[in-house]
């Protein structure tokens, strides 16, 4: 099992978590295809971070159109995404995880064809992030969320 630097217990997650949030991020749930707020979101700069711990994970530079109904993005920050083996369905898929706290994100597929540099689809889940305008300084995590000044 990994062992991840935010380690809150289901009580602190259920008190800054709305019960979606919680049952996306904490049980990984999944939202229903089209409805997320960032599904259809392309600004030319900003980061999207987890939802739950606030740790930067994609670049809005990394993340294209690709049809699925989740905000998809080519590649993540480097460190910021863990990925697991999932057979949960039935069938072998690739969960991402925040790095900082294991918060379910979604799943990565690869070999589908998108014209993009690393061939792959972070589906993620609207709900597992927040997107910040400004990209700040990244490794630390420090970046001002939408419409705020820093």
């Amino acid at each position: 099992m990994t062992v991840y630097p935010d380690q809150r217990t289901p009580e602190e997650w259920r008190a800054v978590l709305s019960p979606e949030q919680f049952r996306i991020l904490r049980e990984k749930g999944t939202e229903r295809p089209g409805t997320g707020v960032y599904d259809k979101h392309y600004p030319d700069k900003g980061i999207y971070a987890c939802a739950g711990c606030n740790a930067p994970l994609y670049k809005a530079k990394h993340k294209f159109a690709s049809g699925c109904g989740w905000p998809a993005y080519f590649d993540s920050i480097p460190g910021a995404v863990v990925r697991h083996e999932d057979r949960s369905l039935g069938m072998l898929r690739t969960e991402i995880v925040c790095a900082n706290c294991g918060g379910h994100l979604g799943h990565v597929f690869k070999g589908e064809g998108f014209p993009t540099p690393t061939d792959e689809r972070h589906c993620v889940n609207s709900i597992s992030l927040v997107f910040k305008e400004d990209e700040g300084d990244e490794e630390k995590g420090q970046v001002k969320e939408e419409g705020t000044k820093a």
